[in-house]
């Protein structure tokens, strides 16, 4: 990020919570050197008696300025790295500095920080091999120390509040994990938990936090920092991951830099903010000056860049440009600085998948910084912007099936075509095993790889088949564009006629023939959203002694057209007793009331049931989208060849 846009984004105010004074985003230059008449707090070096590790140990106590053995303070142990002792923070971070300028301009609530020895260990010297077994183990038993020993001693010799509320733990790197670890795995202990570039000792999150909903109500403030270019930032963003995906509140803040003072300085000057104060958890996605990279990026690239409360960032390169937008559904006008980059924040993104094009000039163009989808009827850019419910689609620890491409000929539009088709893990292996057939079907203005690509069918397909949820199975993902007009035209009694003779004649012969599949209709299953959905009411239920299983993803015959519908419902009514006994699952779905095709689904429902065809009904809310699809198939796929 250039420094213009990152002296912007770091000067934006912030009304954070009630009783918190208005905070920059970043810690000023200078902030971490001593003022001129600016009052001092005291720096005092303790020692205690640790029953844990069987010696006197050493610890630094910072009281503030004002300091009254009549009050009673709240307490944020501090932990240092890997290679640090009790001092660390104090040579390299000046914490008690940056803690006097916030005192002084009114921004903390008056507390003592107690930074200790985190290696709990009778030679507790960061000297010799600091990596080594038995110096890692005793930043482990540090654990214990903590809380039976120096805790204690605080709580004893200082005139310090004692319950869980008042009492704060954060550190850096290995004392980031430390933090994580000893301050999730106690909540009883403590309310306010901050990690910043925490180190591998970091425990998985779901062994952190093994009960969302306690933990949300227990803690006060979660804290995960890091660095933008720290080789360790996996850590962090796996917890944020898993955390943004139960719900519980917290701060993930990103910001330029390395693993390194820098960060960790900015971290105590952001995180102590905010100790025992009431926060609005609303707001806290908000504390960040940089977002993560998008996983549709193109490799490397930085952005866009998606924040914490799923705001995305973009920035583009066009020195010459005279105007650039991001056509996102909505049009947002990008600046651009003296170097020639453009830069904007949109509002908060919907969940999932969306297309999206950079206007250079009034010209739709890709974003070089993107993958490229075919959608909206050409390639253009797409991002994902993660949802709380994507572990069915996430890239997992399981088997993986192969998605395969074939060319072939088709004669019935007289040209080479293509399409996927997904392999289970073990198919070529299992050579005698015969497999049941889901013919998969894209919308209108996207082809043959949308399933693949923007559908993620290929994973949602291998973690139902790790988990046992579903039978092993080929996915078909065909082309359902016909070669005929776009748009609403495509849905013409000609267009579907030729997709239905497409599939009968060409496709499943091809596949039949030159895949090992389960024989007739039990074995074969037809399914498709939007157009998909339309085309696989037309083709699926003229032919119901083919497929046994016909699923309908946002979709349903035109309830304004009777040229278009009257044929269908026809059809049905001459032949509802044969459809109901052919048809295993007749599944109809929608993205709740904000589908386009919800007014047309429910008009075909109230038909189908005056007639009598049978069907089986369920709605997700998300609209027309990618997300809602992904989960119609994870559902839809669980109750096929049954």
């Amino acid at each position: 990020m250039s420094r213009l846009v990152t002296l912007a984004l770091g000067a934006a105010l912030l009304s954070a919570s009630a009783g918190f004074a208005q905070v920059v985003k970043e810690m000023p230059k200078g902030f971490d050197q001593p003022r001129a008449g600016v009052a001092a707090g005291r720096l005092d070096s303790i020692s205690y008696a640790s029953k844990t590790v069987g010696t006197v140990r050493k610890a630094l106590v910072y009281t503030p300025p004002g300091f009254s053995k009549k009050k009673k303070y709240p307490v944020l142990y501090l932990l240092h790295g890997i290679g640090g002792t009790e001092k660390e923070w104090l040579r390299g971070g000046n914490p008690q500095v940056i803690l006097d300028n916030l005192y002084a301009e009114g921004k903390l609530k008056p507390m003592l920080v107690v930074m200790p020895n985190g290696r709990a260990m009778q030679d507790d010297r960061a000297v010799g091999d600091i990596y080594s077994k038995e110096k890692v183990a005793a930043f482990a038993n540090f654990e214990k120390d903590l809380l039976t020993d120096l805790i204690p001693y605080v709580e004893k010799n200082y005139p310090v509040l004692t319950n869980r509320e008042n009492r704060a733990l954060a550190g850096l790197s290995m004392g980031g994990g430390q933090s994580l670890n000893f301050g999730l795995g106690n909540l009883d202990k403590f309310a306010w938990v901050g990690g910043f570039s925490s180190a591998p000792n970091t425990k998985l999150p779901e062994q952190l936090v093994p009960d969302p909903a306690k933990a949300k109500q227990q803690l006060k403030l979660l804290w995960i920092s890091c660095g933008d270019a720290d080789g360790l930032l996996g850590i962090s963003k796996r917890m944020h991951d898993y955390l943004y995906e139960h719900a519980v509140p917290h701060v993930y803040y990103l910001e330029a830099g390395g693993h390194d003072f820098k960060v960790w300085k900015n971290g105590l000057y952001m995180f102590s903010q905010f100790l025992f104060k009431p926060v609005d958890a609303a707001s806290l996605p908000t504390y960040t000056v940089l977002g993560t990279p998008a996983a549709t990026n193109v490799r490397n690239a930085k952005y866009p860049q998606i924040l914490p409360d799923n705001r995305v960032v973009f920035r583009v390169k066009a020195p010459e440009a005279r105007k650039v937008q991001i056509d996102l559904g909505r049009k947002y006008d990008l600046a651009k600085d003296s170097t020639g980059y453009w830069t904007a924040t949109t509002d908060s993104i919907k969940q999932g998948f969306q297309y999206y094009s950079l206007l250079v000039d009034g010209l739709a163009v890709a974003d070089p910084a993107s993958d490229t989808f075919y959608g909206m009827g050409r390639q253009a850019s797409g991002i994902e912007i993660p949802a709380r419910s994507e572990g069915f689609y996430a890239l997992q620890d399981v088997p993986h099936g192969e998605v395969r491409s074939r060319r072939y000929f088709s004669a019935v539009t007289n040209s080479w075509r293509q399409l996927f088709v997904y392999t289970p893990a073990g198919y070529d292996a299992n050579a005698a095993a015969k497999y049941p057939v889901l013919y998969l079907l894209h919308g209108g203005g996207e082809d043959e790889t949308g399933w693949a690509r923007q559908g993620k069918a290929n994973l949602i397909l291998d973690n139902l088949l790790a988990a046992k949820k579903a039978r092993p199975m080929l996915v078909v993902m065909l082309d359902g564009n016909m070669g005929g007009p776009g748009g609403l035209a495509g849905f013409n009694e000609n267009s579907l006629k030729s997709f239905e003779n497409e599939l009968k004649q060409v496709v499943l012969p091809l596949v039949e023939t030159n895949y090992r599949t389960a024989p007739g209709a039990g074995g074969r299953a037809l399914a498709g959203l939007s157009l998909g959905g339309l085309q696989t009411l037309y083709a699926g239920l003229r032919n119901s002694a083919m497929f046994g299983y016909l699923g309908v993803f946002s979709s349903g015959f035109f309830a304004n057209n009777a040229a278009l519908s009257d044929p269908q419902y026809d059809y049905i009514k001459t032949n509802a007793s044969t459809l109901n006994g052919n048809l295993k699952q007749l599944w109809l779905s929608m993205g709740g009331p904000e589908d386009i095709a919800y007014a047309n689904n429910k008009v075909m429902r109230a038909r189908f049931d005056e007639l009598g065809l049978k069907y089986s009904y369920s709605e997700y809310a998300g609209g027309h989208t990618w997300p809602v699809w992904r989960h119609d198939l994870y559902k839809f796929a669980q109750g096929l060849f049954n």
